[in-house]
């Protein structure tokens, strides 16, 4: 019989111990260690049954069915190609899902180096784009991330044009990298370091709440952001996850594409507060530059699972978005991939 779960809160219970018993057998649950959180919300435990170690993931019941079905499916689909841990049971309507358990080691423990690292990544990208297509985010027509920022503009979280030049800076994009449905790929949307696992002897993508049908660049965008960050690793991750290198028009759709993550990150982040705003409404984007924002991260200045760190997140992503528009070399990428 499944027990020891005191760790979880008691109206969750029930539905970690329906998962472990529909997983296990009803074998006793050893040990239950809460994981550290992140900017999702989700609650990941680490659970001991016999001589094993599973992961147990309970979503924030804020986030709608819908999408924990989507995120669910994608990585059921994602574990059958050797991309995600083994997954176990899921229920998307209960919010909850067992994997197979990760001892990571740290990511700068690759015997490859950055560059190993950097090429596993294009490897497991590249994977992820074999699967069947994932799902759309939802039914929303057109272009998902313009209406994200239509509905967070007018949402009363911002004072009145205060996201305009967003708007204007997306539609700038939109001309070389255009929302196109035909050419999307299952992709993770999210492949930044704290969703990487390495076990000593390979890498693993986890957390895929934000998984669905995207352009076949975003994936390779958001590694280019903090990962792959020098023009060096940018070849070796394009290699790794196009079979080739990248050209002058790659480069240039690549370096768009990384603002557009910026503004998509925004977005989602603050989706959630966008559906209760303040009375006073946020006049301003002041915030952490990203580099500020991942020191605090690491010195444990946000609390871990917490409101705070998404908020905050999701500003930094709308201030970073405007930033690099106006950066050295955005005005030659645009004029190369129109």
């Amino acid at each position: 019989m499944v027990d020891n779960l005191d760790l979880i809160a008691p109206e969750r219970r029930d539905a970690a111990r329906l998962a472990l018993g529909a997983a296990f057998g009803g074998r006793p649950v050893e040990h239950l260690t809460l994981l550290k959180g992140g900017v999702s919300g989700a609650l990941i435990y680490r659970v001991g049954i016999g001589e094993r170690a599973y992961a147990l993931r309970l979503e924030p019941e804020r986030i709608a069915p819908h999408h924990r079905e989507r995120g669910l499916a994608c990585m059921t689909a994602a574990a059958t190609v050797g991309v995600a841990p083994a997954v176990h049971y899921a229920d998307a309507e209960a919010g909850v899902a067992v994997m197979d358990f990760v001892e990571a080691r740290p990511l700068a423990e690759h015997p490859g180096g950055a560059e190993g690292l950097v090429r596993d990544l294009g490897v497991l990208i590249a994977r992820v784009q074999t699967t069947p297509t994932f799902p759309a985010l939802d039914d929303r027509p057109g272009d998902v991330i313009a209406t994200l920022l239509a509905n967070l503009a007018a949402s009363g979280l911002f004072t009145p044009g205060l996201l305009a030049r967003h708007a204007d800076g997306l539609a700038r994009l939109r001309q070389a990298c255009p929302w196109d449905p035909s050419s999307f790929v299952s992709s993770h949307n999210d492949p930044n370091p704290r969703n990487m696992l390495f076990d000593g002897r390979r890498l693993w993508l986890v957390d895929w709440e934000l998984a669905f049908r995207h352009d076949p660049l975003f994936d390779v965008a958001v590694v280019t952001t903090e990962t792959a960050a020098t023009p060096a690793l940018e070849d070796i991750l394009v290699g790794a996850a196009f079979g080739r290198p990248p050209d002058q028009l790659l480069r240039a759709r690549l370096r768009l594409m990384r603002l557009i993550t910026r503004l998509f990150y925004g977005c989602i982040a603050l989706e959630v507060f966008a559906a209760e705003p303040p009375a006073a409404p946020e006049p301003s984007l002041e915030a952490l530059t990203p580099s500020a924002f991942r020191d605090a991260v690491a010195e444990g200045r946000f609390a871990s699972g917490q409101t705070d760190i998404a908020y905050a997140f999701g500003k930094m992503s709308l201030a970073a978005f405007i930033d690099g528009l106006s950066a050295p070399g955005v005005a030659e990428a645009l004029s190369l991939a129109d």
